[in-house]
């Protein structure tokens, strides 16, 4: 069994069990939404279309969550003058899980359990990230507080958690504690000066070279000379 039904100006086809976004409902997860526009209604070959819409038809539904659809992008461009816009819009919507459909003498039921899972801890989920976003990775020591600080007179007070942790004091080791305050007590070694630097790198003369004599220089000569 399967119906047509109308909201938010548009029409959906839908029939018990079936997942449906539509337009923004009012209601929190959970609330149970009623439709009374039915515009038509078909059980196998057996059609029954309203005038405008099927007396006595309705169709039952449960809210899960309310939110933003796919950010549509709107671009704006005028040649030969520089113009470039782009603009982004969510639109809000509502996600339903059709439960029963009623009409015609007749009515039909979805018997299963409706899970209120919001799609961005499905997508958490995904990414194995739905732990960490739950707070579920805080220590089992540790303990949270929530703190006001006022900013000021005439500011809003700041609010903020605080991590207060309760760990036992281990008692430290006498030996590890020696070979510590030995490593610091040792004495640090004095920098090499220049002069150990230019003998160690300088290389050692040959012995042609420790044996050449000497050359005399000239003194420049003259015009004359």
């Amino acid at each position: 069994m399967y119906a047509v039904i109308k909201t938010g100006g548009k029409q959906y086809r839908v029939k018990p069990g079936d997942l449906i976004v539509v337009e923004k409902l009012s209601g929190e997860p959970g609330a149970k939404v009623d439709f009374d526009q039915v515009l038509m209604l078909g059980e196998g070959e057996a059609v029954t279309v309203g005038a405008p819409i099927v007396g006595g038809a309705s169709v039952s539904a449960t809210l899960i969550e309310t939110r933003k659809g796919e950010k549509v992008k709107i671009f704006k461009k005028i040649r030969r003058q520089g113009y470039r816009r782009t603009r982004g819009h969510r639109q809000l919507e509502s996600v339903l899980r059709v439960t029963a459909i009623a009409g015609g003498g007749k009515t039909e039921t979805w018997d299963g359990e409706v899970s209120l899972t919001p799609l961005a801890e499905l997508n958490l989920r995904a990414r194995n990230l739905a732990r960490r976003a739950s707070g579920a990775i805080t220590p089992a020591g540790a303990e949270v507080e929530t703190v006001v600080e006022p900013e000021g007179p005439g500011k809003a007070p700041r609010v903020r958690a605080k991590v207060v942790e309760s760990a036992e004091a281990v008692a430290s080791e006498k030996p590890a504690a020696k070979k510590v305050a030995a490593k610091k007590a040792a004495p640090k070694k004095a920098a090499p000066s220049v002069k150990d630097v230019a003998k160690a790198g300088a290389p050692k003369p040959a012995k042609s070279q420790a044996k050449a004599p000497a050359v005399r220089k000239s003194a420049p000569r003259g015009k004359g000379g």
